[in-house]
C-alpha cells in the first residue's frame, strides 16, 4: 500500500528519530509556557505584564534571526542545533532553580524567557533549512506540515499537564521537566551524521551574509509579499496567546488547570489544521488558503472575546488553532519552496523576523489595550485587524508554488587569468557585450530588466545597461564585484531556473560567437599589492 504523502517523511530514519525527540522537547516547551504564564498571574495583576511572557518569548526571535539564519548558511548546522539545545537545557535549569528558591520577580521571569527565546531564535533558522538536508524536495511541504503537526500534537496535551503539574507541584516544577526535555533531541542530534559537500570557496563574513540575504529577500517580489502578510498575520493572531491567561482567569474565573485546557482545545484545532492542510492546498490556490485562514482566525477570536463559557471558548480555540497552522505553515513552505539552498537560512530567518517581530508586537499592543479597556475589547480589536488582513489580499497577494528549479545551474568555469589575482583581489567590473538587431530591442530590454533582477540578488553591485552611439546594435551589460571570490560566488549562485532567460538572450544575440565577457580588476591610485605578477601565456600550439 503506498504511504500516505503526508507521513513519507517518517519514512526517512533520522528525520523519524530528530521528529520524535522534537515532540518531548515541545511538550516541555509548552509545560514551560503554562508555568511561566500562570506564574506571572500570581506574581502581578497587570494584563500587560501577563501579555510580556509572550512577548518576550518571540521577541528574541525577531532581534537575532538574522543573525542565526546567516550562521545557517555559513556554519555546521547540526553543531549549531546542539549548541542551541545545550543553552536552553541550562537557562530551563537555572529558571527551575530560581523559581523553587522563590526569589523569583515578574521582570527576572521575562528575562529568563527572553533568554529561552533567544535559544529558539538561534535554534528554529538551522532547524527548518535542515529539512531540505534531511528529505527529499518532494517531501519538503510534508516535512513542515509534520513538524507542525507533532509540534499542535504536544500543544493538544502538553498545556493540560502543564497546568496539571503547576495546580500539584508549582511552576518550578514545569521548569525542571523542560530542562529535562532538551536531552532527547540532544543525542539525537549527536547521532545524526549530515553529509556536507566541501566548500569551495571561503565562508562570507558575517556582515557581509547578512547583506546577501537582505539583497537576495528584496529583490524576490514572492517573498516579500509572504513577509509582510506574515508579519500581518502574526501581529493580529498573537493576540490569542498573550491575552489566554487572563481570559483563563479574569474571564472564565479558572486556574491554572482552566489555562492548561484552553491551550490544548488550541493544540487540538491545529492538529485538525494539519489533517486538512494538504487537501485545503490541493483545492484552493494559495491566496484564497491564507484569505481563509485570516478570516477563520477572526471569528475564533471574536468567539473567544463573547464567550462566557470553556465549552465556548474551547470551540473559538480550536477554529484559531486550525486556521494558525494553515497560515504559517504555507507561508513557511512559500519561503522554501521560493529559495535556493545556499540562502534559504537566511530567508527563513527574514519570515522569521516579520512573524514573530509581529507577535512581539501584537502582544505588547494587545497588552496595552486590553490594561486600557479590558481583554474582551482587545480581542475584539484583534478580530477587526485580521479581517483587515484577509483584504489586504488584494496588494499583496501570495502567489502559488512555484515549479522553478532552483538548484544550482553548475555550468561556470573559473576562467584561466594571466593576472594572478588573489581571492580578496579587487574591485573587479564585468562587461558583457551583445548584439541586438533593432527590431529586438524592446524584448531585450524585458530580459535585461530580469537579468538585473538576478544580476543584483546574487550579489552584483552598481549594474548598467549600455548603448554605442555610434553603433547602436551594440549594447554592453556591465557590474561591479568587490573582490575575486565575490565574483566567483555571484556565478556559482546562479540556480537553473535562472537560465531560461539567459537562453532568450542568446536567441536574440546576433554576433559570430557568444557574447563577449571582459573581467578587469580596477587599478587607478590604488597600491599594487599582490595581483600584478602575469602568469605564462598559453601555449596555443601544444
Amino acid at each position: 500500500m503506498a504511504r500516505h504523502p503526508t507521513f513519507a517523511p517518517l519514512g526517512i530514519p533520522t528525520f523519524r528519530r530528530l521528529w520524535v525527540s522534537s515532540q518531548v522537547s515541545n511538550l516541555g516547551g509548552l509545560i514551560q509556557a503554562v508555568g511561566a504564564g500562570w506564574l506571572m498571574t500570581s506574581l502581578t495583576s497587570s494584563h500587560g505584564m501577563v501579555a510580556l511572557v509572550q512577548a518576550s518569548n518571540t521577541l528574541p526571535i525577531m532581534v537575532f534571526s538574522l543573525v542565526a539564519g546567516a550562521l545557517a548558511d555559513s556554519f555546521d548546522r547540526r553543531r549549531i542545533l546542539i549548541a542551541a539545545q545545550v543553552f536552553m537545557l541550562a537557562v530551563s535549569a537555572a529558571l527551575a532553580l530560581t523559581a523553587w528558591a522563590g526569589v523569583l520577580s515578574p521582570w527576572g521571569l521575562l528575562a529568563f524567557t527572553f533568554l529561552l527565546g533567544s535559544g529558539v531564535a538561534l535554534y528554529n533558522p538551522s532547524w527548518q533549512a535542515s529539512m531540505g538536508d534531511i528529505v527529499p524536495r518532494s517531501d519538503l511541504s510534508a516535512a513542515v506540515s509534520l513538524n507542525s503537526m507533532g509540534f499542535n500534537l504536544m500543544r493538544s496535551v502538553g498545556p493540560a499537564l502543564g497546568g496539571a503539574l503547576v495546580a500539584l507541584a508549582g511552576a518550578a516544577a514545569a521548569f525542571g521537566v523542560n530542562a529535562l526535555s532538551y536531552l532527547p533531541t540532544i543525542w539525537s542530534l549527536i547521532r545524526w551524521q549530515p553529509e556536507t559537500a566541501p566548500a569551495r570557496l571561503p565562508r562570507e563574513p558575517l556582515g557581509q551574509a547578512l547583506g546577501a540575504g537582505l539583497r537576495y529577500v528584496s529583490m524576490s517580489p514572492n517573498l516579500m509579499r509572504v513577509m509582510g502578510r506574515a508579519a500581518l498575520f502574526g501581529f493580529a493572531a498573537s493576540s490569542v496567546l498573550a491575552l489566554l491567561p487572563s481570559v483563563a482567569r479574569d474571564m472564565l474565573g479558572g486556574t491554572a488547570l482552566t489555562y492548561g485546557m484552553l491551550l490544548g482545545f488550541f493544540g487540538l484545532g491545529a492538529i485538525g489544521g494539519v489533517a486538512v492542510n494538504s487537501r485545503v492546498r490541493a483545492r484552493f490556490a494559495n491566496e484564497k488558503v491564507v484569505v481563509g485562514a485570516f478570516a477563520g482566525f477572526a471569528l475564533g477570536v471574536a468567539g473567544l472575546a463573547l464567550g462566557t463559557h470553556i465549552a465556548v471558548s474551547g470551540a473559538a480555540l480550536m477554529v484559531a488553532g486550525a486556521c494558525w497552522v494553515l497560515a504559517l505553515s504555507l507561508f513557511n513552505v512559500s519561503v522554501q519552496l521560493s529559495t535556493p539552498r545556499w540562502v534559504v537560512g537566511r530567508a527563513l530567518s527574514f519570515y522569521q523576523t516579520s512573524v514573530f517581530g509581529g507577535m512581539a508586537a501584537g502582544s505588547w499592543c494587545w497588552g496595552l489595550l486590553a490594561d486600557a479597556r479590558g481583554p474582551e475589547q482587545a480581542l475584539l480589536a484583534a478580530s477587526g485587524l485580521l479581517l483587515l488582513g484577509a483584504a489586504a489580499g488584494r496588494w499583496l497577494p501570495l502567489a502559488e508554488f512555484g515549479t522553478l528549479d532552483l538548484d544550482p545551474l553548475g555550468r561556470f568555469r573559473e576562467p584561466e587569468l594571466r593576472l594572478d589575482l588573489r581571492g580578496r583581489s579587487g574591485p573587479i567590473m564585468v562587461m558583457v557585450e551583445y548584439r541586438i538587431a533593432q527590431e529586438d530591442t524592446e524584448a531585450f530590454l524585458a530580459l535585461m530588466q530580469i537579468r538585473r533582477r538576478i544580476r543584483i540578488r546574487d550579489g552584483a553591485r552598481q549594474w548598467a545597461l549600455l548603448r554605442d552611439l555610434e553603433d547602436p546594435d551594440t549594447w554592453t551589460e556591465s557590474y561591479h564585484v568587490p573582490t575575486w571570490v565575490d565574483y566567483l560566488r555571484h556565478n556559482e549562485r546562479r540556480t537553473k531556473a535562472d537560465l531560461d532567460s539567459y537562453e532568450a538572450l542568446l536567441a536574440l544575440h546576433r554576433g559570430p560567437e557568444r557574447p563577449r565577457v571582459h573581467r578587469m580588476i580596477e587599478r587607478q591610485t590604488v597600491p599594487l599589492y599582490d595581483d600584478m605578477a602575469l602568469k605564462p601565456a598559453p601555449d596555443i600550439h601544444h
